[in-house]
């Protein structure tokens, strides 16, 4: 297993390249490897016959020195071209490029349990690395205020625009990981290093504007692995278990902004607002080298192309295509820019997922506005220094691996047999079951603000504050889930570009929450302030509601959403 996890890998890819398939082969590059008679041209095995080295040896294509006791004799020669012949008409395309067979090991849902189980991490590792670069960031703002003497506003500003560059950037580098030439990996790892590339004239910096401008490209980079890390996850896992493994990945996105004040407040008290941002050039310069040895390619369509290549260096057969290559091929240049950047556009005014993104969005918001409220509780009411006050949101954490624990058995327990019984009688589960938890779980939402601002006072523990914080915790992660498994079932065809344009409108929605979050609990109090938002949130429910009643009526309307 660690032998093709390195293999996969982009440091393993470029070895394999340069060492020519000597080291780290795959089996097309082995001595003694067999080419299956459907990829040779029928002039191949002919020539055989006057002696030139049979082209379904790879031993003998691959060493030119290779004796004549590697040539078959005459009578089997013509027993292959006849077979090959044959295959040709009962193969519908015999040069089509495909998996061989239900348990061929390249497939990536044929890997071990182990091998899909390692990649997971390395996924959610990534996502960790990149969503812990938001919030880590509101521990250098006091600091900034000061160096700079820049307000409160422009301080938080690096923040939103970090935000706005995670939506933003998926709608032009999400797509690129859908080409079969590039694949998942080359997009991640380039982004990735772009990433902390960027993030050093931020501690370098000698003026705002720098820091502000630097922290909209390191989320733009950085942000594909926020947008597609799912899709990574189902190109290994089958439907059956993509919901356990999205709540896996979801944690993993969720720790970063969790974890982020805490490892950042107690650098910026012990030395400068400049520490946060050089332990997150530190955490992601770890997953640039962990990431580039040990996470494989999961496309199916880049993984085949590759196959493909070998495979026509091997035979000469310039015919071998993957299907991928020849729907490429058909496409003019203007759809391929329409489906990357104009649908997911289009698709986001689809009225089922217009209210996705503004309902993901006012939860996401509301998310960040905690990093504003909980320095006015714990630090203006409660009286804790820049690192304890930040202690607090592990709270989330509690409660995040306790709703995880809760979501499994509902999967395992509720959903699995509902969706066993409706197969049985061959008929199609409706997308709408997923939003049910979700429905169920939004009423954790307002009583969380409501626990937070009304108990958050002198005469009240702190502890009370701290759990109805992270009483919010359920809320938006089984939100999450059951919405962004509802639009990628509905619209199972358009899947990435649904996502995109989700990822685009809720960033954009929620990157202005923290520009207004202290001056709105100031100006309100944080009792009268969290009543607003929590009766927002009681508004939200009954169209939460009316969506998982009626959307299958949504669905029939639409063009693009799947059939019930």
């Amino acid at each position: 297993m660690v032998a093709d996890l390195f293999r996969d890998s982009t440091v393993g890819q470029i070895v394999n390249y340069v060492s020519n398939g000597r080291l780290l082969p795959y089996p097309e590059q082995r001595r003694g490897y067999v080419v299956p008679k459907h990829y040779l041209l029928p002039a191949q095995l002919s020539d055989s016959l006057n002696g030139t080295p049979v082209a379904s040896d790879a031993a003998t294509l691959c060493d030119p020195k290779t004796p004549n006791t590697h040539l078959k004799r005459e009578s089997t020669l013509v027993e292959d071209l006849e077979k090959n012949i044959i295959d040709e008409k009962t193969i519908p395309d015999p040069y089509l490029v495909d998996w061989e067979g239900d348990s061929d090991p390249e497939n990536p849902r044929n890997w071990t349990f182990k091998k899909r189980a390692f990649t997971a991490f390395c996924i959610s590792f990534l996502t960790f690395s990149i969503y812990i670069g938001s919030a880590i960031y509101t521990s250098s703002i006091p600091g900034l205020m000061v160096e700079y003497n820049v307000s409160l506003t422009k301080a938080t500003l690096g923040l939103t625009l970090y935000v706005v560059g995670y939506g933003l950037g998926p709608m032009f580098l999400s797509p690129l990981q859908e080409l079969p030439l590039l694949g998942r990996n080359p997009v991640y790892m380039a982004g990735l290093l772009l990433f902390v590339i960027f993030q050093i004239p931020i501690v370098k910096a000698t003026n705002m504007n720098t820091v502000l401008a630097m922290r909209f490209f390191t989320g733009f980079f950085g942000s594909p692995a926020l947008a597609t890390g799912g899709a990574s996850m189902a190109d290994i896992f089958p439907g059956s278990q993509l919901a356990y493994v999205l709540g896996v990945w979801a944690l993993g996105a969720v720790a970063g902004p969790i974890t982020g004040p805490v490892i950042g407040g107690f650098a910026a008290q012990a030395k400068s607002w400049r520490w946060p941002m050089m332990e997150l050039i530190w955490i992601t310069s770890f997953a640039v080298v962990f990431l580039s040895i040990f996470l494989p390619e999961t496309y199916e369509p880049t993984i085949l192309l590759r196959r493909a290549e070998r495979l026509r260096k091997l035979t000469g057969n310039r015919n071998i295509r993957t299907a991928a290559e020849r729907e490429q091929e058909s496409k003019k240049a203007t759809d391929i820019a329409y489906e990357a950047l104009i649908r997911p556009v289009i698709l986001s005014k689809e009225p089922a997922l217009a209210f996705a993104s503004i309902y993901l969005g006012f939860v996401y918001g509301l998310f960040y506005l905690w990093f504003e409220a909980f320095p006015l509780v714990f630090t203006d009411i409660y009286h804790f220094n820049l690192g304890v006050s930040s202690l607090p949101f592990l709270g989330f954490i509690v409660t995040g691996t306790l709703t995880y624990t809760v979501y499994c058995l509902y999967q395992k327990y509720h959903i699995a047999p509902r969706v066993d019984r409706i197969e049985a009688a061959n008929l199609k589960v409706a997308p709408e079951i997923r939003l049910e938890i979700g429905l169920m779980a939004s009423i954790f939402i307002p009583a969380s603000i409501l626990i937070f601002g009304f108990a958050s006072r002198s005469t009240v523990h702190w502890i009370v504050p701290v759990i109805g914080a992270s009483l919010y915790l359920p809320g938006i992660f089984l939100v999450f889930q059951s919405i962004l498994m509802y639009v990628s079932t509905a619209y199972e065809d358009h899947a990435a570009s649904v996502l995109a344009g989700n990822d685009l409108f809720r960033s954009t929605i929620a990157s202005v929450f923290p520009l207004f979050g202290r001056a709105f609990f100031v100006n309100l109090g944080l009792g009268p302030g969290s009543a607003l938002l929590a009766g927002i949130s009681f508004v939200l429910m009954p169209v939460y509601w009316l969506l998982l009643k009626y959307g299958h009526v949504l669905r029939q309307r639409s063009k693009y959403a799947s059939t019930p």
